[in-house]
């Protein structure tokens, strides 16, 4: 009778809608200013009762804004798809009024010497909601604190002390993706079961941004506009705290900062940890009064600078990681019990009422800490014996400006080279070079761009481990001593003004051909609007030289009229047209009687453009299709087809000669779909991939392709039990540079000039190379560790294995890749080796690929 009894009160409490009004989330002991809006009064219903959508979300916040004297809105910039990002400045009317005055005395924070009135200046506090856009609970946590600062009766002497800055939802797209998903299949009767089509959103999810990049890994690379946005605000309020809210798995309870002590970034002072600790006793005296359970100094990392909970911690300011247990629904059954989305909703506002308590008590202490931090940089900066940093190449001028850019985005100096110098045998072009001082209170960020390191005190990594940017982005650099940044001639970089230079067509109209060079970064980008011109489009196989003694390398374009009905100066013209858009030079050609080959050579081939089909959805890892589509759509303005693995089978495959399959799992595609793809090849097309795609490739027998393995399996006859999470994580590849030598006579080496390159990987895919020679274009050297951390078991993986392999099938070309050649956009250094498979992959010798 007790059993029965017990599944009836189960079953009738999984019914009920678990909607709760303020009181369940507000703090005792206030009283609030009814001419303030609640969250209810604008939406229609309770917090926690919905999901808000991100256009709900701006509208609160605007009618907070604007009934009260303590709030300022503003819109800081605009996603991929438009919709507005938003920044609430809450403080005292009186601190309003002179906002521009109070980030001028927090700038002098970094300048060693500047006198600074600490004890009367406002602490500030930054709080960003659901960089996720699937942890939902940070975003609406992000209405009652708008509410509650705003409207709090008893708060209002204490905002003469601190600034609030309240992001109520850092990625705009993500979140909207998800709450659509949760509220178009919500029940009024909540069930909680985790099979249910609730809690399993469709691919690619809404934890990314609409390009599926996941933005808490942008914080250093800023390749998106909502990244660019939100550090142009860290950068001009200098922070004292900065509050990250997130969800981890439904079983968990709630973490919050200091993770594991021993996965602190060496450039992160030690003073950090002690007062994010400190700061820590806060949440968990909160947190015990609500009875909810929590943890720190487990799992998670202080490593890597490009998230938000570590981003500030290199500049003296204090970032806190909140990962509340995930109800991803409304209701959801878990390990700890019923876990109820307003549950979750109080959890995290009550760590961001927590915070602020924190803020307002420790004021001086966080203000003086951040004092304190830039005054010991000058300190190291005087010790250190790299005085500046110059990096560059020899003929590209985009992936330098990209650097310096990203660079300058951090609030840091910049200056570019009035004259060529030679350094250590190494000659860095005035057009394309650029010398970053250390001296500046930006100092250990500047390092942490460009250090290596190979050493770690933890072997375990939240994230990546390396993230080198003069490797990244395919550039010399080195260290510079004091005496040769000294006699540098060099002028400040205006960030304001800092843009590409145009291309140019050097030459006149009439020309015989016109060549483009294969070197810049936009050379595809030009490619495609040529070939979508109408224009004939060659490549050539082999270097050439024209009577004036000007060399063209391999891969160098030829362009011809073709079938575009010009005449001679709109042709021209057209061609300016894109020189200049593209940001590439083409030269006019007077005769094809070139040495080293003639223009009317059998070594210059025409080329088709690329018809590309990404393959998507089911298994595919959403991340790496993102920075496919994302490279070729924002970066080379070319079209592809987003085309849904269950499609494969039933479409049209020539309509494309291009396919790319991403890492992932393509089990979904069947035999139908196996099939469709190896008739295609077959055919004479190019189908690229990419780990797990290329594993899909060798079970299905598409192509010549083997995984070499590895065993680093424990060895032993006993091990301590309580080692064991740490002893296996730590042969995971979470993220690491490596040195490889690449063959650039081959097509997918074509504007490529030196035999050395470094790649990314963050994986254990190992691709053994072909036995022929020819078909392996690039390989890693014997030791490739560049830098990051490598688990010893896989050195014999990576030793002299193939990073690219190409295979033929029939009449096309299959390319394999082991590694990412795209990475979080920021691998600027091996994005044309993906490009050239796409173009190039076309005209690769099958006799090289056998």
């Amino acid at each position: 009778m007790k059993k029965f009894t017990l599944s009836v009160l189960l079953a009738l409490i999984t019914t009920l809608t678990f909607a709760q009004d303020l009181s369940y989330y507000l703090p005792k002991g206030y009283t609030y200013n009814p001419a303030i809006p609640t969250p209810k009064q604008v939406l229609g219903y309770e917090v926690g009762e919905w999901h808000v959508t991100h256009d709900q979300l701006v509208m609160y916040m605007k009618a907070v804004a604007e009934a009260s004297d303590r709030v300022i809105f503003e819109e800081t910039g605009r996603s991929y798809e438009k919709r507005p990002q938003t920044l609430l400045t809450i403080t005292s009317p009186a601190n309003l009024a002179k906002l521009d005055q109070i980030k001028a005395e927090r700038a002098k924070l970094r300048e060693p010497g500047a006198s600074v009135d600490i004890q009367n200046m406002p602490a500030v506090m930054f709080m960003g909601y659901s960089v996720h856009g699937n942890e939902p609970s940070g975003a609406n946590a992000s209405l009652l604190a708008a509410y509650h600062f705003a409207a709090a009766n008893e708060i209002a002497s204490e905002l003469e002390n601190i600034v609030l800055l309240l992001d109520p939802a850092i990625n705009p797209d993500g979140l909207n993706r998800f709450a659509s998903w949760v509220n178009s299949h919500k029940a009024y009767h909540l069930n909680g079961d985790p099979a249910g089509r609730e809690y399993n959103e469709a691919w690619p999810r809404g934890r990314t941004n609409h390009y599926w990049f996941d933005l808490n890994r942008d914080w250093l690379p800023v390749q998106h506009p909502e990244s660019r946005n939100r550090v142009r605000v860290f950068q001009s309020w200098l922070p004292n705290i900065h509050l990250d809210f997130h969800e981890m798995g439904t079983n968990s309870t709630f973490f919050f900062q200091p993770g594991v002590p021993s996965r602190v970034h060496p450039l992160t002072p030690k003073k950090n940890f002690e007062l994010t600790e400190k700061i820590g006793t806060y949440h968990a005296k909160a947190l015990d009064q609500i009875g909810s359970l929590y943890y720190n100094q487990e799992n998670y990392d202080d490593f890597y600078y490009g998230k938000g909970s570590t981003y500030p911690d290199v500049q003296g300011s204090i970032g806190i990681l909140f990962e509340q247990a995930s109800s991803r629904g409304h209701l959801q059954e878990s390990a700890n019990g019923l876990l109820s989305f307003p549950f979750t909703i109080r959890n995290q506002f009550t760590a961001n009422l927590s915070s602020y308590q924190a803020a307002k008590e420790m004021r001086i202490e966080l203000n003086q800490w951040m004092k304190d931090f830039y005054t010991e940089i000058k300190n190291e900066t005087t010790a250190d014996v790299n005085k500046a940093y110059i990096f560059g190449t020899e003929s590209d001028d985009a992936r330098s400006f990209h650097l310096a850019d990203l660079i300058l985005q951090h609030d840091i100096e910049v200056f570019s080279l009035n004259e060529d110098v030679t350094i250590n045998g190494q000659e860095f072009k005035k057009e394309n070079s650029y010398i970053v001082p250390a001296d500046q209170p930006q100092y250990r960020l500047i390092k942490a761009m460009f250090e290596t390191r190979t050493t770690f005190e933890d072997s375990l990594f939240y994230d990546i481990s390396a993230w080198t940017y003069p490797m990244a982005f395919g550039l010399d650099y080195m260290a510079l001593n004091s005496k040769i940044l000294n006699l540098a001639n060099v002028s400040p970089v205006d960030k304001e003004s800092f843009t590409l230079p145009e291309g140019q067509v050097i030459g006149q109209p009439g020309a015989y051909q016109y060549a483009m060079e294969w070197t810049d970064y936009y050379a595809p980008k030009a490619a495609y609007q040529l070939m979508k011109s109408g224009f004939l489009v060659r490549v050539s196989n082999t270097e050439f030289s024209t009577a004036e003694g000007k060399t063209f390398g391999r891969g160098t374009l030829l362009i011809g009229k073709g079938e575009s009905g010009l005449d001679d100066l709109a042709f021209y013209g057209r061609l300016q047209e894109i020189a200049k858009m593209s940001t590439v030079d083409i030269h006019a050609l007077t005769t094809g009687y070139t040495s080293g080959a003639n223009l009317g050579s059998t070594f210059m081939t025409p080329l088709d453009a690329p018809k590309i089909a990404l393959l998507v959805d089911g298994g595919v890892d959403s991340y790496e299709a993102g920075e496919i589509w994302h490279l070729l759509d924002q970066r080379m303005n070319m079209p592809i087809t987003l085309l849904p693995l269950d499609a494969v089978s039933g479409a049209n495959l020539s309509r494309y000669n291009v396919i790319i399959m991403a890492d992932g799992n393509y089990g979904r595609l069947g035999g139908s779909g196996a099939n469709a793809i190896k008739s295609w090849v077959n055919a004479g097309n190019t189908l690229i991939a990419k780990g797990g795609a290329v594993r899909w490739l060798i079970q299905n027998e598409i192509g010549n392709f083997a995984q070499r393995m590895v065993d680093n399996s424990e060895k032993g006859l006993q091990k301590n039990y309580a080692d064991y999470d740490n002893a296996t994580g730590a042969k995971g590849t979470f993220g690491a540079i490596f040195k490889a030598n690449l063959d650039i006579t081959h097509p997918i080496g074509y504007g490529y000039q030196e035999k050395e390159i470094h790649t990314f990987r963050n994986d254990n895919f190992f691709l053994e190379p072909s036995s022929n020679p020819y078909a392996n274009p690039l390989v890693y050297t014997q030791n490739p560790l560049a830098s990051g951390y490598l688990h010893p078991s896989n050195l014999p993986g990576l030793q002299q294995s193939a990073v690219i392999r190409v295979s033929a099938v029939g009449r096309g070309r299959v390319i394999g890749f082991a590694d990412n050649m795209n990475f979080r956009a920021f691998w600027f250094g091996t994005n044309k080796l993906f490009m050239n498979a796409i173009y190039f992959g076309q005209v690769i010798d099958s006799g090289t690929a056998r």
